[in-house]
């Protein structure tokens, strides 16, 4: 059985579709979690990473685990503890979701020093680990759906500035292959879309895939970090703008780990709107 935490995360709910399409048997787990999906061969099951204690039920006859790092919450845990129950708990394998912000901002407070933790305590578990060092993904341009649906829409930062997003199910899937096949222990991977990607241009792509044009406009770095600032920490405010406005050449970097674990390329963002337009019609 694998263990899912985070399950109603993007990656998690596309990792925990994937592990059932193989016949898995899976436990998907988070804060708040519903069974609505009435997938074959998973379980559903409440639990809180703050919490170690809440996941000994969870954990208990397990082989592997998918451990996402915490999100805004990630300075909260006590990862060793979490590791700990999982190793009580018989599980042997664990695949880390964490951040490609780990190495290329060593000195932020939320990439650097939490998520380095987190690193740290998994590969110092004792377990057969496996990292997972996404960037950007394409699904936070689910953030401009509201303003696409009302007034088709786009205004973003830093216009022509590309990053190698990615789409949230190659994540999923390259955790799947890490949970589920031999080969993979004590791998680093660095997780990118296929090419770099500017503001400017994914509001082309929801704008040829919705069939309608969609005005962009460029904010300024002040405009856009007071609507960051409605829903994420300051100190994750200030590295996010850093990484959208002055990414280093490790940020802009297409890396070819998605290709080598999964036999194929990473899916273009275009591609993602294309499935995902509902959220913007």
């Amino acid at each position: 059985m694998i263990v899912v935490t985070g399950a109603t995360g993007n990656v998690g709910s596309s990792l925990v579709r994937a592990l059932a399409a193989a016949g898995e048997r899976v436990t998907a787990t988070s804060r708040a979690i519903s069974d609505a999906d009435g997938l074959e061969g998973v379980r559903h099951q409440q639990a809180d990473l703050i919490d170690p204690e809440s996941l000994r039920p969870v954990f208990e006859g397990a082989d592997a685990l998918f451990l996402q790092s915490g999100g805004p919450s990630a300075h909260l845990l006590s990862p060793r503890d979490i590791l700990d129950v999982a190793k009580a708990g018989g599980i042997g394998r664990v695949v880390l979701l964490s951040s490609q912000g780990v190495a290329t901002r060593p000195q932020s407070a939320s990439h650097g020093d939490t998520g380095r933790s987190i690193e740290d305590a998994v590969r110092q578990s004792g377990l057969d680990w496996t990292v997972l060092r996404p960037g950007g993904f394409d699904s936070n341009a689910y953030a401009w759906a509201e303003s696409v649906r009302a007034r088709r829409e786009i205004a973003a930062p830093f216009a022509d500035i590309g990053l190698p997003v990615i789409d949230p199910d190659d994540i999923a899937e390259v955790a799947a292959a890490a949970l589920r096949q031999d080969g993979h222990a004590g791998q680093i991977y660095e997780l990118t879309g296929p090419a770099l990607s500017t503001p400017r241009q994914r509001a082309e792509a929801i704008a040829d895939a919705l069939g309608e044009p969609v005005r962009f406009t460029e904010q300024t770095p002040d405009e856009a970090a007071a609507q960051m600032l409605r829903f994420m920490p300051e100190p994750v405010v200030e590295t996010t703008l850093a990484i959208l406005g002055a990414p280093t050449p490790a940020e802009q970097r297409i890396s070819p780990d998605v290709e080598q674990v999964l036999g194929r390329p990473p899916r273009t963002f275009a591609e993602w709107a294309q499935g995902h337009v509902a959220a913007f019609r």
